[in-house]
């Protein structure tokens, strides 16, 4: 790894921007709500419905081997206009959640790392779409899933774990901790969930959160998942290392092994999130910073 791999070098091309995971996220989300009117409106060759085509339909059961990636799909749609049955639709739904991803998410990607938020916040999709559908078919109940909300409940679940007495402004307004914020939606949930009859998914509400829950007690990584490729996100510029010769020769094999271990060490923050690092490396970490600060002075 290089010094253009680490987090204070940023490429200033405007074409291949560092993403950050939630960015990914939000955008992705946007993107296709806006393709899905563009779609529905005639303005294609082929008028068309993502939502009719990528919900998460609770007779998946039956056919699952055909449309098993509507566990996912469904988590990256929101309400929005349909060909199948037309109904009128808002931006609402998806202002909430993406609101509610972007002041939360940001700080559980610190926590983790831009790869294993991902992964992190894909399956959550997964795991509360499984809850709805599961509910849905004990219920007697048919109908269709969209919405990113059982992630967003996990990332939620995941930053009240993490900082549970962080103050937030309910409403804009009051002040409360972050723990009695969990505890509102909590309670709404398992209300909403008790009663029926409205159309939130209150089900994936409590999945999303309770896998989030799982995740940060039991200490999960989702590393064995795979990895994420970097391309898409970041085009690296070509370099080559050109390391001086002379006497001091054993001086820079121990800078050069140093640096290593810092690539290493920093590509595992990336990956897995600063809570994955043992005492050494993290003695590592204020070694070097103590010599380089000592080196400007």
């Amino acid at each position: 790894m290089g010094y253009q791999d680490r987090g204070y070098y940023r490429s200033s091309s405007a074409f291949a921007p560092d993403w950050s995971a939630v960015s990914i996220v939000i955008g992705l989300n946007v993107a296709i709500w806006l393709l899905n009117f563009i779609g529905t409106a005639g303005l294609l060759p082929v008028r068309f419905s993502l939502n009719d085509v990528c919900a998460l339909r609770s007779d998946l059961p039956q056919h699952l081997l055909t449309h098993f990636w509507q566990l996912l799909t469904y988590g990256f749609l929101h309400d929005g206009p349909s060909l199948v049955h037309p109904h009128p639709s808002s931006p609402m739904h998806l202002l909430f959640n993406m609101l509610t991803l972007w002041f939360f998410g940001r700080e559980a990607e610190a926590i983790l790392g831009r790869a294993e938020f991902l992964r992190f916040y894909c399956l959550s999709i997964v795991f509360a779409g499984i809850a709805w559908v599961v509910a849905a078919r004990l219920g007697g109940q048919g109908g269709s899933l969209v919405g990113a909300s059982g992630g967003v409940m996990a990332v939620l679940a995941l930053f009240i774990w993490y900082h549970p007495h962080e103050t937030l402004l309910l409403w804009g307004v009051l002040p409360v901790p972050a723990w009695a914020l969990g505890v509102l939606y909590l309670v709404f949930d398992l209300q909403g969930a008790a009663s029926g009859g409205d159309r939130v998914a209150h089900t994936a509400h409590l999945a999303g959160a309770t896998f989030g829950l799982l995740y940060a007690w039991r200490g999960w990584s989702l590393e064995g998942l795979g990895r994420l490729p970097e391309w898409p996100f970041r085009l690296r510029p070509r370099m080559r290392v050109v390391r001086p010769d002379g006497d001091d020769h054993d001086a820079t094999a121990d800078r050069a092994a140093t640096s290593d271990e810092v690539d290493r060490i920093l590509a595992k923050i990336s990956r897995s999130g600063e809570a994955s690092l043992t005492p050494e490396e993290r003695q590592t970490l204020t070694d070097v910073s103590r010599r380089l600060r000592e080196r400007s002075r």
